[in-house]
């Protein structure tokens, strides 16, 4: 099992201390500014209310992982860029500057777009080239990946745009549905292929033996994100199908990732505990960027 919360803070590196401040702080800030939303949802619908919560958190610890340990990152700035340090700063402030707007719901047409603007360059300098060249499995998850975040965004950003861009914003959704559908299908394959991993994003990170019915858990989310994929892609009864695949990633988070961030951040080495903090945020961005068509295809 997983060591208690108290001995956590005894061994917390300081990205990971500030890592964890970020997820505690937007995690307050975004509740208050849902708390209407949660109150007028009924039954699952509230995991659907929670949408900019499970968004913005991922993105305030990328931030602050930027901020608080930024040699670390300057290796993934292509050598061909100009002040490479800028850049790692600059990526921080931005993903925090982009957690407290979807978190509070203020000017999300220009955050999510930005943010998905940014995903996409992300791919295109950094993941794609380097998935192209290895083959790796990994690498091309992470491709796929990166792709739906910055889809999650966007459909923030159409759903943001209202009426008032009713094209632009229906645009920007279309794309984000594909690019999420992509990602699901994608996944849930890698599931079958790879049970035993932890669910949800697909990475090299195995289940912990603690936990029962390992293979089931794979394969049960493995199916479920290839048929919602579909789903997604065909336009079908997509704010059904978001609502309970999102709120099923959700689940994934609080019961499976959660623990196993715990046991990280218990962990003496810097490394493992960020590497726990990545795959909780990780795994929660893709749980709010599939939550986003939930709310975006609202009844």
């Amino acid at each position: 099992m997983p060591p208690t919360i108290p001995a956590v803070f005894l061994v917390l590196s300081s990205t990971a201390l500030s890592m964890s401040a970020a997820v505690l702080s937007l995690l307050v800030i975004g509740l208050l500014a849902a708390r209407n939303d949660i109150v007028q949802a009924r039954g699952i619908h509230k995991v659907v209310a929670l949408t900019p919560v499970c968004f913005a958190i991922p993105l305030a610890v990328f931030g602050a992982e930027h901020l608080s340990s930024p040699q670390s990152l300057l290796p993934l700035v292509p050598p061909y860029m100009p002040w490479r340090m800028f850049w790692v700063y600059f990526v921080g402030f931005a993903l925090l500057a982009a957690s407290l707007s979807i978190a509070t719901r203020h000017q999300t047409r220009w955050s999510g777009l930005l943010f998905g603007a940014m995903m996409f360059l992300f791919v295109a300098m950094l993941h794609l080239p380097g998935a192209v060249a290895s083959g790796s499995r990994i690498l091309w998850t992470i491709v796929v990946r990166e792709m739906s975040f910055g889809g999650g965004g966007w459909v923030l950003a159409g759903v943001a745009m209202g009426r008032e861009h009713d094209r632009r914003g229906r645009g920007l959704i279309t794309v984000g549905r594909v690019l999420i559908a992509i990602a699901a299908i994608f996944f849930g394959v890698q599931h079958f292929l790879h049970p035993f991993g932890l669910p949800g994003v697909p990475l090299q990170k195995q289940m912990p033996a603690w936990i029962p019915g390992r293979a089931f858990i794979d394969y049960l989310t493995g199916g479920f994100l290839i048929v919602v994929g579909f789903c997604f892609l065909l336009a079908r009864k997509t704010h059904t199908a978001a609502t309970y695949l999102g709120a099923w990633i959700v689940l994934l988070v609080v019961m499976m990732y959660v623990p196993v961030m715990v046991g990280a951040l218990a962990n003496p080495s810097p490394g493992v505990q960020v590497e726990g903090i990545n795959y909780f945020a990780d795994t929660l961005l893709f749980g709010g960027a599939i939550l986003s068509l939930a709310r975006a295809n609202r009844k």
